[in-house]
């Protein structure tokens, strides 16, 4: 493959990491910049430091293209377009703290000839301040470009290699040219367009998709009173090629880096402005309400919790992750405790980070040994070992009988036939 142009890559967690091993697959040099020198020295061993299916793979068949450091330079010696991978995190107000751009941006040189492309998710109107930002530190010739992420972690190389589109804002000058030439050999459709509407796409397409799940888990809840089974309303209303099958699955509600830090910045950027995003305030609330909806649940079949061992299978925010940040069974295993539950949970991958979050827990090897003695067991993560458990010998070893499934991924005839009482969501009576 003919050598393209080399880039400088600012942040290696999920967005960077994937973000640079894929321009070194469509053959770029990637300069990586991390301020945490234990994970640059574990990237320059080959030792990744998340759970991303098909990226360690993906590093070790570039690892000649990849370059990690600590020191900025390297990258603004060899390239000239910088993409900024850094956290944006929500601050207590619920606006994104972008401290960490703001010092991507005060590291920056006087240049004409390098560019900011910004991935990180950021706010409408962030572009405009810091383009202020480099007039007023006499760096007006610095470039920027507005480039949003849509990887979907589990799936975060695929979504690069194979993007549904590449959105892109700029101020029509070079560095926009620079970046849509990059992206030119995914043959995928580029939405070329001004900064502030490029940082709205992300944050809108998010909001929306959050949207969605927060429509069908309201439909669902409905459903449990009205008798109807919503995987058959949910299928019937996917047909309808306007509103799609996507997103149309209820369960115990959205978590994850992206989805309730999106909305919730989406809505403080529109208060901030004084407008009040009325819509987005429910999505939210439907969302935390249905975390805690299976408590019902358990209560309904075993009365109360006190002295009652419940299992959860499955603990990160969704599968073929290790993510726990906003995963349901943060909320339900604090809740399950409180009620004065015993909690045993187990996860093929995210142990490890769940430890660093729940504390109270206890952590099973497997599945059967989640489920041995449980009263009731809940599931969480749709993880596929889960969807082809033998629940003859879940049922043998449970103390009860309960089944709860959270994600609506298990096949209700296969439980039952084993003895075990199952209750989904919105699966009616």
């Amino acid at each position: 493959m003919a050598a393209r142009e080399p880039i400088g890559v600012i942040g290696t967690g999920y967005v960077g990491l994937v973000t640079a091993a894929g321009f070194a697959e469509l053959g770029s040099d990637v300069y990586c910049v991390d301020i945490d020198a234990d994970k640059v020295q574990r990237l320059e061993q080959g030792e990744i430091p998340i759970y991303e299916p098909g990226l360690e793979e993906l590093i070790a068949r570039n690892r000649e293209r990849l370059h990690f450091s600590t020191d900025i330079s390297e990258a603004l010696n060899h390239a000239r377009l910088l993409f900024v991978a850094v956290g944006t995190p929500p601050t207590y107000s619920g606006d994104a703290d972008l401290s960490a751009v703001h010092a991507v941006v005060n590291s920056m040189p006087v240049s004409d000839h390098h560019a900011l492309v910004m991935k990180s998710t950021v706010p409408a109107g962030t572009g405009q301040s810091i383009k202020r930002l480099f007039q007023q530190t006499g760096k007006d010739q610095f470039r920027y470009v507005s480039c949003p992420e849509f990887l979907k972690e589990g799936s975060a190389v695929k979504d690069f290699l194979h993007p549904d589109r590449v959105v892109i804002g700029d101020d029509g000058d070079w560095a926009g040219d620079a970046v849509a030439e990059l992206y030119s050999p995914l043959d995928a459709p580029q939405v070329r367009t001004d900064i502030n509407s490029a940082e709205m796409v992300k944050l809108a397409s998010n909001a929306f998709l959050a949207t969605k799940i927060s429509f069908i888990n309201e439909i669902a809840n409905v459903c449990e009173e009205t008798g109807a089974d919503v995987v058959e309303v949910a299928k019937g209303m996917g047909l309808d090629d306007r509103i799609g099958p996507k997103f149309l699955q209820a369960g115990l509600g959205f978590g994850g880096s992206c989805f309730p830090k999106d909305v919730t910045a989406l809505k403080q950027l529109a208060g901030n402005s004084g407008y009040h995003f009325q819509l987005l305030n429910s999505v939210i609330e439907v969302n935390e309400l249905q975390k805690r909806r299976v408590m019902g649940k358990l209560q309904k079949h075993l009365g109360s919790l006190v002295g009652k061992r419940v299992g959860l299978l499955g603990l990160a925010f969704k599968p073929n992750t290790d993510d726990m940040r906003e995963a349901t069974s943060l909320v339900l295993s604090a809740r399950l405790q409180a009620a004065g539950a015993t909690v045993v949970a187990y996860d093929p991958i995210a142990e490890t980070e769940a430890r660093k979050l729940i504390t109270g827990v206890e952590f099973a090897p497997g599945a059967l040994e989640v489920v041995k003695d449980a009263d009731a067991v809940v599931l969480v993560t749709e993880w596929d070992e889960f969807k082809s458990l033998d629940f003859t010998a879940v049922a043998a070893a449970m103390n009860g009988d309960l089944l709860i499934d959270g994600r609506n991924a298990l096949d209700p005839e296969a439980v039952r036939a084993a003895g075990l009482t199952y209750e989904g969501v919105g699966r009616g009576h």
